[in-house]
């Protein structure tokens, strides 16, 4: 990473990128899932859901349990989500010193832009420490008139900065966020968290990244100063 690029701001997914959440989430999810009358593993609902927005999943439940989860189920799950959230959740390694670095740099120009529902989405950066970063610029994909791979909350957090989305760092670790920020017009570049499918890194690249990297402190070096 030696090549350093100009952008104007910098969008962050959430989940796996700012915060190392997605092993605690899916934990929780497969014990649900488990109780639902679905005997899949752990290593399961990895493949079958990061990255992946619940409600655009249903269909998928309900064709391996033989029952479609309701409101009641998904709010049941999101409770338990959360106290295991709030119990657990730790910002990404390095993410603190790189934002330090990127903030000023940018002058504020970054946003948190994911496919989650807005109460994670705050819950997470306020639990570990990162809400300061992202006050007032937090968009949620459920409140999108399409949630990820579409471009919307992308595109709803590039026009709240007025920054034209082509001049966009976009920060993701899954396919479908990818393909959501190459859609918004976006320069992306692929974060690789510990706790991810195998194969990702061609995964990403096939999505769209024009790049990829495992160290957040490195994340300075792709923007000039």
């Amino acid at each position: 990473m030696n090549n350093r690029f100009l952008y104007d701001a910098i969008l962050f997914d959430c989940d796996g990128v700012l915060v190392d959440s997605e092993p605690i989430t899916l934990k929780v999810l497969t014990t649900c899932l488990n109780e639902w009358g679905w005997a899949l593993t752990f290593e399961d609902c990895v493949r079958y859901f990061l990255g992946r927005a619940l409600q655009h999943e249903l269909d998928v439940i309900e064709r391996y349990s033989g029952r479609r989860p309701d409101e009641t189920w998904i709010a049941e799950f999101r409770r338990q989500r959360d106290i295991a959230l709030r119990n657990k959740v730790q910002a990404t390694p390095g993410i603190k010193q790189a934002l330090t670095e990127l903030y000023p740099r940018l002058h504020g120009r970054i946003a948190c832009a994911s496919g989650a529902d807005r109460r994670k989405i705050e819950l997470q950066l306020s639990t570990t420490g990162l809400l300061s970063w992202f006050e007032g610029r937090v968009f949620s994909g459920h409140e999108m008139p399409q949630t990820k791979p579409a471009p919307d909350v992308y595109l709803a957090a590039a026009k709240h900065l007025a920054v034209d989305p082509k001049r966009c760092l976009v920060i993701e670790d899954s396919p479908t966020g990818v393909k959501a920020g190459v859609a918004a017009g976006a320069t992306v570049i692929g974060f690789l968290p510990a706790t991810r499918l195998q194969d990702l890194e061609q995964a990403l690249l096939e999505a769209g990244a024009a790049s990829l990297f495992d160290d957040m402190t490195q994340l300075p070096q792709f923007i000039s100063p």
